[in-house]
């Protein structure tokens, strides 16, 4: 599984942006998606996470009501809307998948097999 990560750049404070993980050499289907952020000096964090079947979907209190986590099975693509953006969003911004993920695991980094490569995140204040 490959994942391509996209979409991030310089935005003002309470802008938008939409940042895309495109999946190749499987389906999108089965797949649990999370996205994780790491901020400079800071640990790698959970943002968001949709599971095998979409059905499901979880958020860091810092972004609940903020960010929107979706899939396309059109184009195997993974979204993650960003909304009312703020400085301290700023970040390296990370996809993650996995083919199984325990609900209760899915805040966790060793929850996903599979990474992207990261795209960066700039809020200006």
């Amino acid at each position: 599984v490959q994942l391509q990560a996209s979409g991030g750049g310089l935005v003002q404070a309470g802008g938008s942006l939409r940042l895309s993980c495109t999946v190749s050499e499987r389906s999108l289907r089965g797949l649990a998606i999370g996205w994780f952020r790491q901020a400079p000096g800071k640990e790698r964090e959970f943002v968001a996470h949709r599971n095998q079947n979409g059905g499901f979907t979880d958020y860091a209190d810092s972004v609940k009501g903020r960010f929107t986590i979706s899939k396309d099975y059109a184009t195997n693509t993974v979204y993650l809307q960003m909304n009312g953006l703020r400085p301290e969003d700023t970040a390296v911004y990370y996809c993650a998948a996995s083919t199984s993920v325990i609900r209760s695991n899915r805040a966790s980094q060793t929850a996903y097999a599979y990474w992207g490569q990261g795209t960066q995140v700039t809020v200006s204040s």
